[in-house]
């Protein structure tokens, strides 16, 4: 349901228009002054205003220009598209408004059926103007797969096949593999590609918020409760006719696990608040860290939910497989770094690219492009990245190795320790850094987690 706020000073045009556009499907807002329209644009989400020219307070072409911007030229996705109205209306003003950046100019005596196309049109414009600028903030985001190794070769291909097509896609993958660039990919690669990529990280996300963030919320149905006037769409809303990704998709609550279950049978859904369906057109791209068929074993994850993502699996390797790929990466985001901290000149020694690949790297790509991040903010002198310069976990290699790679253990100890900082730092992963609730999901007093951290070298940081 698309939001209009209608601002005039005649109560009865207001109510009358109130009416006809309630009547259409429309959730409408009325103010009577340009200083409550204007508290009223600043605090809620329209899609178009219709605006009369002359108001008690102001000239309605000043509002125009305030709600805009004060060039005219105010193209942020948010800002609504404007219609003027106007008893009095001249070519000079209709101009003006135009200048200022108005989508049209309607004279009173309103014509409904003129209002109903005008206002129609103004809509679409305002959404193409959103997917559009999405679309060019992903584009400008960092989008690619970066590699040339096997495994590497390999996903790219597949993302090829897959692409084209609209089959649902559910990407496996350890924390920190890049599994939002292959969706991202996807959808460069795909039909939908001119369209948007809508993202929601499931795991971010409380459990009060879920459905809202999902599904959006109309009129008073909003975390404001009745008294909020304003309306949110949801992720699968905004995603209709472009891409959803659905990140960390098994940290969904079965109950939420229904609603999006039912939404992709049907292809519709009820936002919170809302009597009538809004049906969608949206690829979904699905994501997880975890093992789903143990999550469905242990009640967790619903088994028709699974078979609905699991269309097209897609299982992205870890970077300790892909060990010949270290080196690309590390310039890239040594690159990527320098540019943002002005030493776009920094370069890595061949001694320090070795050391890399010879760490095991267990928060993957995201651990790389951290320690990338680190080296260079604790050496602002440095012009070459040299070994001394790595941090201590990746200068020791010969104690810590990987947990997959058990034929290099010497001691029962080294396999135990290694295995425990491997589960430790995923979980530290999947708490989002957060130590008392990784301690309480391991069953660790937050001390003792501490102190296990100490002991096995693993920091913050990481």
């Amino acid at each position: 349901m698309n939001h209009v706020l209608i601002v005039d000073d005649e109560a009865d045009i207001r109510d009358s228009l109130e009416a006809i556009l309630r009547e259409e499907d429309y959730a409408i807002t009325t103010a009577g002054t340009a200083r409550e329209a204007l508290e009223l644009v600043r605090d809620a989400d329209y899609q178009a205003v219709l605006l009369d020219i002359w108001l008690p307070d102001s000239d309605g072409l000043d509002v125009l220009a305030q709600i805009r911007g004060e060039s005219g030229s105010d193209q942020r996705a948010s800002a609504p598209e404007v219609i003027m109205i106007s008893g009095h209306g001249t070519i000079e003003a209709a101009v003006r408004a135009t200048k200022l950046g108005a989508y049209d100019f309607l004279e009173k005596p309103l014509s409904l059926d003129r209002t109903l196309l005008v206002l129609r049109n103004a809509i679409k414009a305002h959404q193409l103007r959103e997917d559009n600028q999405e679309f060019a903030r992903q584009l400008a985001a960092k989008g690619s797969v970066t590699g040339q190794s096997v495994p590497l070769k390999a996903l790219r291909q597949q993302i090829k096949l897959m692409a084209p097509t609209n089959g649902r896609v559910l990407i496996f993958g350890e924390s920190g593999t890049g599994k939002e660039l292959i969706a991202r990919a996807m959808h460069a690669e795909s039909l939908r590609h001119d369209r948007v990529f809508v993202e929601l990280n499931c795991a971010a996300i409380p459990e009060d918020f879920i459905e809202t963030e999902l599904f959006g919320y109309r009129h008073g149905a909003g975390p404001g409760g009745p008294n909020q006037p304003t309306e949110k769409r949801g992720t699968f809303e905004r995603a209709d006719g472009g891409t959803l990704f659905l990140d960390e998709v098994g940290d969904m609550s079965l109950k939420t696990q229904a609603k999006v279950l039912r939404a992709l049978d049907e292809q519709r859904f009820y936002p919170v608040g809302a009597s009538t369906p809004v049906h969608v057109d949206a690829r979904v791209i699905a994501a997880t860290n975890k093992d789903l068929e143990e999550e469905i074993a242990r009640g967790n994850f619903r088994e028709d939910l699974f078979y609905r993502l699991n269309v097209i699996p897609f299982f992205v390797p870890p970077l300790r497989d892909r060990k010949e790929d270290i080196p690309l990466l590390a310039r890239e985001f040594l690159q990527e770094f320098g540019q943002q901290y002005g030493r776009p000149r920094v370069e890595i020694s061949d001694s320090a690219l070795t050391q890399l690949k010879q760490y095991h790297w267990p928060g993957n790509v995201r651990e790389l492009r951290n320690v990338i991040e680190r080296v260079l903010i604790l050496n602002p002198k440095a012009q070459r990245i040299e070994t001394k310069h790595l941090p201590m976990l990746v200068q020791r290699t010969d104690g810590r190795p990987a947990s997959s790679n058990r034929e290099e253990f010497t001691t029962l100890l080294q396999a135990r320790e290694a295995y425990e900082r491997d589960y430790i730092l995923k979980e530290l992963d999947r708490s989002h850094g957060n130590v008392t609730r990784a301690a309480e999901s391991l069953g660790l007093e937050r001390s003792h987690l501490y102190r296990k951290m100490k002991t096995l070298g693993i920091s913050m940081g990481e």
